[in-house]
């Protein structure tokens, strides 16, 4: 059921003061049938009724099973499609290069474990290192311009990264330059400058981390089932593909940048029924950064996220921060977000060097019970900040049928002059146990209609 919202407009009581603009939103619903027609685009690919058993292919149980795995893939899809299958116990292996028509599946009881050892992502491929394009180490699973490719089953996807692994490579905690830093600085130059992409070449003596999950200008895309855990990175990251749905996915992975889904650049995506519990943004879509961003100039869109549930993450659905493409129509509903280690509900962030124009965005019946730091967050002076000539825009955003048991705060929205924020409305919600006044600093309008916050009791969370 539904929580009803018997709260008159008198009944409405407010913590933060400030820039915040009180008053009843004259906005309409959100466009129920343009989510009706993303939904009906969305068709999850067919596989011929085909088997491909790595163990039929040389493949051994707690043995290097990377040729064996790519062979069942050159089989499978020379054959016109099926299943490679990974069948019960423990499977090691190097980077796995998907093709067309072909379902990389894990049987019940496996684990596919991939080595920590970056030589075996190699040679480097076109990839995006947070939102920029370069050349470097592959993906622990690649797909590039296939179509109808998937990896499904009730198994587990082991990247074996730790802390004397991937992670060690921006080791936050330590007092000195993480690894990845010098490489880092690089890249985003030689994004602003324009340098060819073939020649952003990274891979073997470099510190940028593959991402577990991507296909890369890819069709028909379907990511089911599997446990994902230990991530080097991101862990599913489609880039530049349309037609994805991932579904029934659990990821745990704790570690630095460990985002759960960030579709980038796509169109008509569909992520539902997933459990996140991540070192980073649960779910984070994307579109780029700064200029390399805007010269690839594909925005991600038409995206539907419904029945997650979030537990650990910086955010738990995320629009940036590499937004330079522009982000649009969004629709997250029936989702539950919990932990003490969540710190934000829905978040936005952006800069003057990514900009980007965040629009469209309809959240709908949101069940919390624990966030740390705010259920709204809109970050317009991440990292850069105010620092860069193009101005972020967030603008037509409801939040709906939102409740919390525990929050932070309500809003923490930090922005800049020549920044935009416009038309961010939170209607019929109940925000229970807040423990703190917002924080409003060139925020725009917040438009509240129906809502009720209640102070958190004392020495109670």
């Amino acid at each position: 059921m539904r929580p009803p919202f018997p709260f008159p407009p008198a009944a409405l009581r407010l913590l933060a003061c400030g820039a915040l603009s009180w008053a009843v939103a004259a906005g309409e619903l959100p466009p129920g049938g343009e989510q009706a027609a993303i939904l009906a685009r969305i068709k999850a690919p067919d596989f011929a009724g085909r088997d491909f058993v790595i163990s039929n292919y040389g493949g051994t149980p707690d043995g290097d099973c990377t040729g064996a795995i790519a062979q069942a893939i050159v089989a499978c899809h020379e054959a016109g499609g099926g299943r490679v299958v990974v069948p019960a116990g423990v499977w090691l292996s190097g980077a796995v290069h998907l093709r067309s028509n072909v379902n990389l599946h894990l049987a019940e009881g496996a684990t596919l474990r991939f080595y920590p050892e970056p030589a075996r992502y190699l040679p480097v491929v076109l990839t995006r290192f947070e939102g920029i394009e370069c050349m470097n180490f592959s993906p622990l699973i690649y797909a590039f311009e296939q179509e109808n490719v998937a990896v499904t089953g009730q198994g587990t996807l082991d990247g074996s990264a730790n802390a004397g692994t991937w992670w060690a490579w921006n080791n936050k905690a330590t007092s000195n330059p993480t690894r990845q830093s010098a490489d880092r600085q690089r890249l985003d130059q030689q994004g602003n400058d324009g340098t060819p992409v073939a020649e952003r070449v990274y891979g073997e003596g470099h510190f940028l981390r593959p991402n577990f999950i991507q296909p890369y200008r890819c069709r028909n895309v379907l990511i089911e089932g599997v446990t994902i855990i230990n991530s080097p990175m991101w862990e599913i990251h489609p880039v530049l593909c349309t037609n994805v749905t991932v579904r029934g996915v659990h990821v745990h992975s704790l570690g630095t940048n460990n985002d759960g889904c960030d579709p980038e650049s796509c169109r008509d995506v569909l992520i539902e029924d997933c459990v996140f519990e991540t070192g980073d943004d649960c779910i984070a879509l994307k579109s780029g950064r700064n200029n390399d961003g805007r010269r690839v100039g594909v925005a991600a869109e038409n995206t539907v996220i419904r029945r997650c549930l979030m537990k650990d993450g910086h955010g738990g659905v995320t629009m940036g921060s590499e937004v330079s493409g522009d982000v649009r129509n969004v629709f997250v509903e029936d989702c539950q977000m919990d932990s003490p280690h969540l710190d934000r509900a829905i978040r936005f962030k952006s800069n003057a060097m990514r900009g980007g124009v965040i629009e469209n965005i309809f959240v709908h019946h949101v069940e919390i019970g624990r966030v740390a730091r705010a259920v709204l967050s809109v970050e317009f002076d991440y990292e850069e900040g105010a620092h860069g000539p193009h101005k972020p825009v967030l603008r037509n955003v409801l939040i709906e049928g939102v409740t919390t048991k525990s929050a932070g705060c309500v809003a923490v929205m930090t922005a800049f002059p020549g920044a935009t924020i416009d038309a961010v409305r939170l209607k019929d919600c109940i925000f229970r146990g807040v423990e703190g006044a917002d924080v409003l600093k060139d925020a725009g309008t917040l438009t509240l209609q129906n809502v009720a916050i209640e102070p958190a009791k004392a020495g109670k969370k």
